[in-house]
């Protein structure tokens, strides 16, 4: 007689896991990380390996000898996406030491401190991007020239990039549309080409890694909000589709709200996560202190995610019946 299994649910599996997703969005990425070779050369292949291999090792050493686990995390993906939109949120020339303590930071402080992957409050690569935005706020805006691909740290030729353009009020040189497009433009290496970062979109949105929700939500509320200022006052505000191309917008939008972990479950819940980081992002940018907004709108929304997640509760199965049969 066969023995009779019983064992924990869930029973049926769909066939995604952690693995897979994470793998899926590093796949996402090569568009944008070719890009970044192509605009920034040796600088660029330096940050990223580095940040990568940082991030990786950092999970590693703090699972072995601080949590003292012997269950390895390093093999389902998630440190190799954080170092890689860690490095996507730093600038070609950054020297090493300086990528190496933002790794630190993303795994050890990010995501290690509060469980590991799952747990984390905060997108860990944000939480890395935005430390060594403060401690180093000259070597973290210094945006190397496109086209140097020799040049490392301080050789590089550096310049303002369109964000920096857009909060001096030098609106007149401002690149073309089509270079903020393909990415002939300063700025962090993931950054430069909304086109590669697009056709990541493509790609996660046609596996179904994500939903448009999250990534549509918040590029029509960046480009409704910033319309209106735009026919308001057109000398002074920009057009919504600089907006949309400039800076780590397409990034944050598809790569970083989306994040599983730091999102609300619902659909109803990431279209006002999303419009809150599109509202904010915009209102940052044009009258805060820093030039560029989504990073820190992000952030801000990561911890109102669980508040999120409370007021829109998925109804519970039995719940409508119960209400019928009350009345």
């Amino acid at each position: 007689m066969s023995k009779l299994i019983v064992s924990l649910s869930p029973h049926v599996h769909g066939g995604d896991s952690v693995q897979k997703n994470m793998y899926g969005v590093c796949i996402a990425l090569v568009p944008a990380l070719l890009a970044s070779l192509w605009f920034f050369g040796l600088g660029a292949a330096i940050v990223l390996a580095t940040s990568v291999l940082a991030c990786v090792f950092f999970e590693w050493a703090i699972a072995k000898f601080l949590l003292k686990t012997n269950r390895c995390t390093i093999c389902d993906g998630s440190a190799i996406l954080t170092g890689l939109l860690l490095g996507f949120n730093l600038p070609s020339n950054l020297p090493i030491w300086i990528i190496i303590i933002g790794a630190l930071v993303a795994i050890g402080v990010g995501k290690m401190t509060f469980g590991g992957l799952g747990c984390n409050p905060f997108n860990p690569a944000l939480v890395g991007r935005v430390f060594l935005l403060i401690s180093f706020p000259v070597q973290m805006t210094s945006w190397p020239v496109p086209g140097q691909l020799t040049a490392v740290g301080a050789d590089a030729v550096t310049g303002a990039t369109p964000l920096a353009l857009i909060s001096a009020g030098q609106l007149d040189k401002l690149p073309e549309t089509t270079d903020l497009l393909f990415g002939q433009v300063g700025g962090s290496l993931g950054e430069v080409s909304a086109l590669a970062l697009l056709l990541g979109l493509a790609f996660m949105l046609w596996r179904k890694i994500i939903t448009w929700h999250i990534p549509v939500s918040i590029l029509g509320t960046v480009a409704v909000f910033t319309g209106i200022l735009y026919l308001i006052d057109p000398t002074t505000f920009v057009n919504p589709l600089t907006h949309l191309l400039t800076g780590g917008m397409m990034l944050g939008a598809c790569y970083m709200a989306t994040d599983y972990v730091t999102s609300p479950m619902t659909k109803k819940g990431q279209i006002i996560y999303s419009i809150c980081i599109g509202f904010l992002t915009v209102v940052i940018r044009l009258w805060g202190a820093y030039p560029e907004g989504m990073s820190f709108a992000i952030l801000i929304m990561n911890a109102f995610t669980p508040l999120i997640n409370t007021y829109c509760k998925p109804k519970r199965f039995g719940e409508v019946v119960r209400k019928e049969a009350a009345k």
